[in-house]
């Protein structure tokens, strides 16, 4: 394992020459030396001071042998290159971020470590008789070797964090597509997949349909929504968002952000196991949205558009009953056709009120009462039969919806 030395520390040094005797006597020595670094490092580091027994424990004394044992090693052959014990640091590191602990707590152990170790060291240096040149290369080497077995456990503690964020993510795409999944969905179910995918339960959620980004990097870069389980990678992207309606839910400024002006569609809110419920409607908004039929841009909300979405919910049952109830406009011209419609509309809307419908569509009522004559001469009786009247009231609904929205 190659690892950088720092500035100031010599790869290996050069002189004087380590008396050949040196290596022999502190090797001796490691066992004492290694009890007092390890009941140092207990009573200086909150996070050590565990029980005499366990694995923790094990951990430790291992730690600190293995690190003595590289510095006695660097000492009896310079050229050494301690790979066997920065695989053993390297795995340190992985177990602390595996087990969800701060680095800090293994960086304080080994600065602590170092410092005993390289009193007690330094003083069977002295006296051995070494001159004082010998002894400050001896702390060059110590400083060096701290520095190793630290880079070691940090390369280990990154990778591990590295794949746990990996498999954290994939655990939480596998609870995301059972939320989603069309079939039932059992509460023990999401309970059991939340749990390894740290996500606390909610006990309701909404699911945000997204359109394509323009900017395809902006289309890899996940959104930043607390708690919001993300899939950029299906179409359309979606996010579930848990708690939907609390303060920070699709209501709060925080999730407008995270959209980045990007056009979105939310569905209901509804119970945590039905969420694919939200996601169906929340799709077909996000449709009709591309059509015109519903705002191009900005956010749609599905509970404010739940007439649209029912009629749109069956298009070709929808394309006969227009075919059926609006044959009789078939048989003006275009422009005809379309200013009867909008009129006809207005006066169903309005409780057939003709000065309402006159300042709703800005004409005289006058012009109102000449289109509603031509309306009879078309439709006849079937004007003012109920079932009839809610039979054009969808139909012209969903004719007048085509028009493109901004």
């Amino acid at each position: 394992m190659a690892v950088p030395t720092p500035h100031g520390v010599p790869d290996h040094p050069t002189a004087p020459q380590f008396p050949p005797e040196l290596a022999k006597v502190l090797r001796a020595d490691l066992a004492a030396v290694a009890d007092e670094v390890e009941e140092e490092v207990r009573r200086q580091v909150p996070e050590y001071a565990r029980p005499a027994d366990g694995t923790y424990r094990q951990n430790l004394r291992s730690g600190v042998v293995q690190a003595l044992t590289l510095f006695v090693d660097h000492i009896a052959d310079p050229r050494d290159d301690g790979g066997a014990i920065a695989a053993t640091y390297y795995e340190l590191g992985r177990g602390e971020a595996l087990e969800g602990r701060s680095l800090d707590a293994l960086q304080s152990a080994l600065r602590v470590g170092g410092m005993r170790a390289w009193r007690r060291m330094g003083q069977t240096a002295e006296e051995l008789g070494l001159d004082s040149t010998v002894v400050a290369v001896l702390g060059e080497l110590a400083f060096r070797t701290v520095h190793e077995v630290a880079q070691a456990a940090a390369s280990g503690y990154a990778e591990a964090q590295l794949r746990s964020s990996d498999e954290l993510e994939r655990r939480r795409k596998r609870l995301l597509d059972l939320l989603l999944e069309d079939g039932p969905v059992t509460l023990e179910a999401v309970r059991d997949l939340a749990h390894g995918a740290r996500w606390p339960v909610p006990r309701t959620v909404a699911v945000v349909a997204l359109a394509a980004a323009p900017d395809r990097r902006e289309e890899d870069r996940p959104l930043a929504a607390a708690g919001a389980l993300v899939d950029m990678g299906s179409r359309p992207p979606r996010m579930l968002v848990p708690d939907p309606d609390g303060s920070g839910g699709i209501g709060g400024r925080a999730f407008t952000l995270a959209l980045r002006g990007r056009p979105a569609a939310i569905g209901p809110t509804v119970q945590v196991t039905e969420a694919a419920q939200s996601l169906r409607l929340a799709t077909r908004a996000l449709g009709l949205m591309g059509r015109g039929v519903l705002p191009r841009q900005g956010v749609v909300r599905c509970d404010e558009q739940l007439s649209t979405l029912l009629l749109y919910g069956d298009e070709p049952l929808l394309e006969r009953l227009q075919a059926r109830v609006l044959a009789p406009l078939d048989t003006v011209s275009a422009g005809q056709r379309d200013r009867l419609a909008e009129t006809l509309l207005a006066w169903l809307l309005s409780g057939s009120n003709v000065p309402d419908v006159a300042v709703r569509l800005h004409i005289h009522p006058q012009t109102v009462r000449y289109r509603l004559r031509q309306l009879e001469k078309l439709f006849g009786d079937a004007l003012h039969d109920p079932a009839t009247r809610l039979d054009l009231i969808l139909a012209l609904r969903a004719e007048s919806l085509h028009t493109p929205q901004n």
